[in-house]
Order: structure tokens, then sequence, then C-alpha cells
């Protein structure tokens, strides 16, 4: 590997570091509105829970429809039209009084959002080339730290007279200010890629190590989303907080992944992925157990942040893990990969709402270490020697 890879942070760089913020304040957002919503509409946790559910959905149809839409318009259309839709679902969220309206407003968001952020994704690894992995990195750091700002400030409005609805408009007056200030900047374009070979467009299965990899990425995406949408109802539970200052235990475990995202590439150059992924998973055990035997607000915030840490670099790492292990198939592994973490971001919510209608959030949460198991388990049988 080459150590004297620089990363240039040019003006379009800055601008696709912010639209991937801007993101974040949607996706953090809605996921700190959660309870909120659920106590106001007077509906079960299963049914709160297929809002992320309904995200889930919208980001599989997002990706699959991803290579048509940007062959047909472009890179940078589908990127601020994803964003325009993203907004457009928020706003069904924030004007939306019954559950249809929010479902929908979820699901769209989801799917504008999704498609959105595989574009930026494509165009920082294109922009930047060797350095695109490191360039990623440090871009989903930048939007977790505006997830801690998003979920802060979500915390603090929604005890103010002006509500937690109108803390649904930060995503879009950060789109329509960047569009404002930045609207004119983009990447330049890249040479198009010669279309694959006979001999290279074979359908070739898989070997076992893929799939299991698949199920690993699925687990953690479902653990991370299980925490996203439901930490701050158990934070409120075990401490007495209200929902709306429950919220704050986002931006505690955002903190942790801001710090494990931003050291997480440093981590990669030295390890494995799967070893860095098995340490992870480790570290979000502890933290989980801190966060469910605690039962006063500076030991579940210590327990959540120490969770973030841990789930920081797991869907990175379990990515590349499947990468790895495709047989040099790296575009289809990653599109496989996202049908994976679809799934998972959809499951997992919606099971621990499910257990949690009839076992209580507490035990519910027990859904984590089981997931921690089947994802240590999966990450350890499935280890290649080198």
């Amino acid at each position: 590997m080459d150590r004297n890879i620089k990363v240039t942070r040019d003006s379009p760089t800055w601008l696709i570091y912010l639209q991937l913020a801007t993101f974040a304040t949607y996706l953090y957002g809605l996921s700190a509105a959660l309870p909120l919503l659920r106590a106001e509409l007077g509906v079960s946790q299963a049914v709160a829970g297929l809002h992320g559910t309904g995200m889930a959905l919208g980001g599989i149809a997002g990706g699959l429809a991803l290579p048509a839409l940007t062959r047909r318009f472009g890179r940078r259309v589908v990127t601020w039209a994803g964003l325009t839709g993203m907004n457009a679902g928020v706003l069904l969220v924030a004007f939306g009084h019954a559950l249809p309206f929010t479902l929908t407003g979820f699901t769209l968001a989801g799917c504008c959002g999704s498609t959105a952020l595989y574009v930026m994704m494509a165009v920082l690894s294109d922009h930047h080339g060797p350095a695109g992995a490191a360039v990623i990195s440090e871009a989903n750091a930048v939007a977790v730290t505006a997830g801690i700002a998003t979920t802060y400030a979500f915390s603090v409005v929604a005890e103010s007279p002006a509500g937690w609805r109108s803390a649904l408009f930060v995503p879009v007056a950060s789109t329509l200010l960047l569009a404002l200030l930045m609207g004119r900047v983009w990447v330049p374009p890249v040479p198009a890629p010669p279309p694959p070979s006979s001999a290279t467009s074979r359908r070739i299965p898989y070997g076992w190590r893929f799939h299991v990899a698949g199920v690993v990425l699925l687990c953690c995406v479902a653990l991370e989303f299980a925490f996203n949408l439901w930490a701050a109802e158990l934070l409120s539970q075990r401490t007495g907080l209200s929902p709306g200052v429950a919220a704050t235990g986002l931006s505690a475990m955002l903190a942790g992944m801001a710090a494990g995202r931003f050291g997480g590439a440093r981590l990669a150059l030295r390890f494995a992925p799967g070893s860095v992924l098995l340490a992870s998973l480790g570290v979000t055990l502890a933290g989980w157990a801190l966060f469910w035997t605690g039962t006063s607000a500076p030991v579940c915030y210590a327990g959540l942040a120490l969770s973030g840490l841990g789930i920081s670099v797991q869907f990175p790492m379990g990515l590349t893990r499947m990468i790895d292990v495709s047989g040099g198939r790296p575009d289809q592994a990653s599109g496989t990969a996202s049908i994976w973490a679809g799934v998972g971001s959809g499951s997992g919510p919606f099971v621990l709402g499910a257990l949690g209608d009839g076992f209580g959030t507490h035990t519910a949460f027990l859904l984590a270490p089981a997931l921690i198991a089947m994802a240590a388990g999966g990450a350890a049988v499935s280890r290649t020697r080198s």
C-alpha cells in the first residue's frame, strides 16, 4: 500500500461532504422523532417499527433503480433529485398527523435519500481514486457529526413551545442553503468504464463465505438501526427522562460513532477487516451491557457512546468483507450488500418493536447481544487464511 497517498479536499469534495451531512440530518432526525411520533399516534411499538421497515424498503428500491437513473439523467441530477425527494418525505412526516402519511413519508425519504447516498459514495470513490476509501470514511464521520448536532437540536426543540415537528425542517433548510451556496459546483465527469466482456460477465456462483458475509452485514445493520430507533425509548424508561430529553441518548451514541469512524480508516490500514469487525462487536457488546443494566442517565449515556464506538466500523468492514470474498466482483457485491443491508435496517427495528410490545422494551433489547453473537460467529467461521 502506498503510504504517500494524500487527500485533496477540493470544492467538489466539500460539496459531497455537506450533501452527506444534509442526508444525516434527515436520517437521525427521523430516528429521534420515532418515539415521539409513536406516542402522538398512539400506536404499538411494532406498528411504529414499520416506519423503519418503510425506510428500508425504500432504500432497497432506490438502490435497485440507481443504475438506470444515473445512465439516463447523470449523477448530478440524480443526487439533487434524491435530496429533493428525501425532503418531500420529511415534510410528509412533519405535516402528517395520521399513520398513512407518516409511513409514506418515511418510505419516500428512505428511497430518495438512499439513491442520493449511493451516488455520493460512487462520486467520492471515482473522484479520489486510491484515496477513495479514506475519503469515504471521512465523509461518513462528517455525516455522523452532523447527526450529533441534529439529535441535540431535536431534543431542545422538542421541549420548546415550537414542538418536535418543527425540528424536521432542518434537512429542508440545509438542502436549500447548500443549493444556493454550492449549487454550481460539481465533480468533473470521469470516462465511462468499458462494457464487460463475455468472459467476465458470466454468472459464476458465489462461494459460501460470500453468503455468510451477507448475513453478518445484515446483523450489523439490524443492530445499528435497532439502536437508532429504540435506544431513546429504553433510555426514557430506565432513567425517567422525558422522550424529548431522552433523544440526547442518540447524540451520545453518534459521538461514539464519529470517533470510531474518524479512527476506523487507520485501523483498517493495520488489521484485516474481519479482525476489526470482531473487535468492534466486542466493544458493542460491552456498551450494550452498560446501557442495558444502567438506571442512571450518566451510565446509560456512557453505554450508548461505547456502543456507538463499536457500531461505527461495522458497516464499512462488513461491506469490505463481502467485496473481498466476491471473487473479484466488487460492483455486484456492493449491489447485493445493499439488499442485505436493507433487509437488516428494516427487520431489526420491527422485530425489536414487536418484542417490546410482548415483553417490554428492556427485555426486547436482548435482541442486541443475539445479533452480536450471530455476526461474530459468522465473521469467525468465514475468515480466510492470510
